[in-house]
């Protein structure tokens, strides 16, 4: 991180006249001579530091203009505002204008190879088909979209908020809705407007007790970088709703709402962020049961990393805000901190989430530390997540004890967890399972109410034979993949390691200008529904303008898991065509709702329609294998698309909203194909 220099003096200055007198020779060879220096300087790279050094002590002078912000900003302030150590695209569009970072270019593209891609076995992945849902894409260069959040709520809708550059600097904002369950997906920029410049870093949830959607930005228009909220009745379409936070200098929020019906918080909605005008940094949440009246908390004085607040899916009220000790920035020693509420974010306390680690990556730019030599800042930032009383937390960090500059392995990622609700902590387990020295990062983690976690991260064990790679920004040749694991229990154990993304990714370049050249997406903040987790990604396997660049990927996967009761089934024939085969004979109906469900295949999924009759409530839940999957209108129909392909049995009911008025039990059992 540069300083400003302290030095205040000027050296005097003098006219031609005042020496007494003029000697032309000598004037020619002192030019000589400053030239011979200036050579020497320039030759030993000492010329740089003196110009740096000369800039800086200047600074104080410098007042500039920057397009989207109000007039007269003074870059010395950057380092006391904290804006180096900040990651939204404001702080990025101030750091290019200011000079103290570089904006995105073009790439140098080679000749795509798939010789890689040809070695490899037919391969088993974790969960469905990738999609890229920011398409169609904007003209190059404004075609940067990463860092997203996503959410499921009712009506088979999703809807994902993320980065997006095809309009900067007049908004970094892109949001993707789908209706049919991931299907088919509808690209727009909605948060645009309402709250001034929309800056970026997504967040976004339903609340099932409101029925309303919530999507939120950095805006100018909620006191110059603070946190403007969108609402949508049905994921669709939005209308500009309150300031969740009127700051002028915020960074890296992150949500979640309690949705468990019962929590004494049930619907009360928890946003997290760095406050940069308030000691460096501190760390805030602000939270709310209406979305309109906000409260905002302290959680630690000074700085500290905001990574993501989360809360137990199974209805105690606790939430948790996981953060991190940077240990100054660069490839140094990290500490993860867990914080925690009892009483719906009126108060917290705080435990360190494990033992320090070493940072992970290969090189710097000013605070940050880079996964490559020159791009994608990341500091092991992961995810938590919280099912009863075991909270979860997973994180990347170097593959050796050491600073990661002179490591060989620059990144594993790990996982660890709690299982007295965040008091105390067990021991780290490393989740990525290969013998290389390819590197991992960034990962991600989700939970579903019955305490079935899926993490995954990006992964360079294909493309270099399993050792460290540093991969080519903008080159189309393969450099990582979306791998992950899946557990069954809580964390206790894990499946094998295994791949999520369905092909190869090159290293995307950053070309807009527009934003900070290292910029890759600073997090995916995955979650579920249900049974169902969809995780989000940055991926750079579509070539535009001979350059791999970033899009928005996502995978849905099933976590469900169970033995399911014998009632009557209807098998599905291994066909990937969709229709529709036999209906389950229903068993008897404790509760005057009759149930019946029948199977196909849609583009190779397993898809349950059911149909009900007898139910009263405004709205039902449908359960799968015993857990509640999503609650929807009471309509007599829903379908879902489990997100699974081939062999697979699932047994459903359907009850009372909140109720244990319940109907028969269905199974629907399908073959393979």
């Amino acid at each position: 991180m540069k300083k400003n220099s302290t030095s205040q003096s000027t050296p005097a200055r003098h006219s031609f006249s005042e020496g007494g007198f003029f000697n032309l020779r000598v004037l020619i060879g002192l030019c000589v001579v400053l030239a011979g220096v200036f050579l020497a300087l320039l030759g030993l790279g000492a010329f740089s530091v003196i110009t740096a050094s000369s800039a800086q002590a200047q600074q104080k002078q410098r007042i500039i203009d920057i397009e989207g912000l109000p007039s007269g900003f003074d870059c010395s302030t950057i380092p006391e505002k904290g804006i180096d150590k900040q990651e939204n695209l404001r702080a990025g569009l101030i750091m290019i204008a200011c000079g103290e970072a570089e904006g995105g270019s073009p790439s140098p593209a080679e000749r795509f190879s798939q010789f890689i891609q040809n070695l490899l076995p037919a391969p088993l992945f974790i969960g469905g088909t990738d999609v890229d849902v920011i398409l169609p894409d904007a003209a190059y260069p404004k075609v940067t979209q990463s860092e997203s959040m996503e959410w499921g709520g009712p009506n088979n809708t999703w809807v994902v908020n993320y980065n997006d550059s095809r309009t900067s600097s007049g908004c970094y904002s892109g949001l993707s809705y789908s209706t049919d369950n991931g299907a088919t997906w509808h690209a727009g920029q909605p948060l645009c407007s309402g709250h001034g410049t929309n800056f970026g870093d997504p967040i976004v949830v339903y609340n099932a007790r409101l029925g309303m959607w919530f999507a939120g930005d950095l805006a100018t228009g909620c006191g110059g970088q603070g946190i403007g909220l969108w609402t949508s009745a049905n994921g669709v379409t939005w209308s500009t709703g309150a300031c969740a936070h009127n700051g002028g200098n915020d960074d890296r929020e992150s949500m979640w709402v309690d949705n468990n019906p019962a929590s004494p918080f049930y619907g009360r909605m928890y946003i997290s962020y760095n406050d940069f005008n308030i000691g460096g940094g501190a760390l805030y949440v602000t939270y709310s049961d209406n979305g309109t009246a906000w409260t905002a908390v302290q959680l630690n004085p000074g700085f500290i990393r905001d990574i993501q607040v989360t809360g137990d899916l199974q209805g105690s009220g606790r939430v948790y805000v996981a953060s991190m000790n940077e240990g100054g920035g660069g490839l140094t020693t990290r500490q993860n901190v867990m914080y925690r509420s009892t009483n719906g974010g009126v108060s917290w306390t705080s435990s360190n989430a494990g033992p320090a680690f070493q940072g992970p990556g290969r090189a710097t730019s000013g605070y940050f530390a880079l996964v490559f030599s020159s791009i994608w800042r990341h500091m092991g930032w992961g995810e938590p997540a919280a099912s009863g009383n075991v909270v979860s937390l997973d994180y990347a960090a170097c593959g050796q004890n050491v600073v990661c500059s002179g490591a060989s392995d620059h990144g594993d990622v790990y996982y660890i967890r709690s299982t007295d609700a965040g008091l105390t902590w067990g021991t780290p387990v490393k989740l990525n399972t290969d013998t290389g020295t390819a590197m991992q990062w960034q990962p991600s983690l989700t939970a579903t109410q019955g305490g079935m976690l899926f993490a995954s991260w990006y992964d360079g064990r294909e493309a270099n034979g399993g050792s460290d790679l540093n991969c080519a920004v903008g080159s189309p040749n393969p450099c990582y993949r979306r791998w992950g694991r899946v557990s069954f229990d809580n964390g206790a154990t894990w499946q094998p390691n295994d791949m999520v993304g369905r092909a190869l990714s090159p290293l995307p370049a950053q070309p807009d200008s527009a934003v900070q050249a290292t910029y890759e997406g600073d997090y995916d903040y995955h979650s579920s529904f249900g049974t169902t987790a969809i995780g989000g990604w940055t991926d750079g396997r579509t070539i535009i303008s001979g350059n791999s660049q970033q899009d928005v990927l996502v995978n849905f996967v099933s976590l469900s898991q169970g033995t399911p009761t014998p009632t009557p089934t209807a098998t599905v024939p291994p066909s990937p065509t969709p229709t529709a085969t036999a209906v389950a004979t229903p068993t008897a109906t404790p509760a005057g709702i009759a149930l019946t469900a029948s199977g196909r295949k849609v583009h190779g999924f397993d898809t349950v329609d059911l149909s009900w009759s007898g139910a009263t409530s405004a709205n039902v839940d449908i359960y799968r294998n015993g857990l509640i999957i999503t609650t929807v209108t009471n309509t007599g129909s829903y379908t879902d698309n489990t997100g699974q392909k081939g062999k697979a049995t699932f047994t459903y009911k359907v009850c009372e909203a909140g109720t244990q008025n319940c109907s028969n039990l269905v199974t629907v059992t399908f073959g393979g194909g």
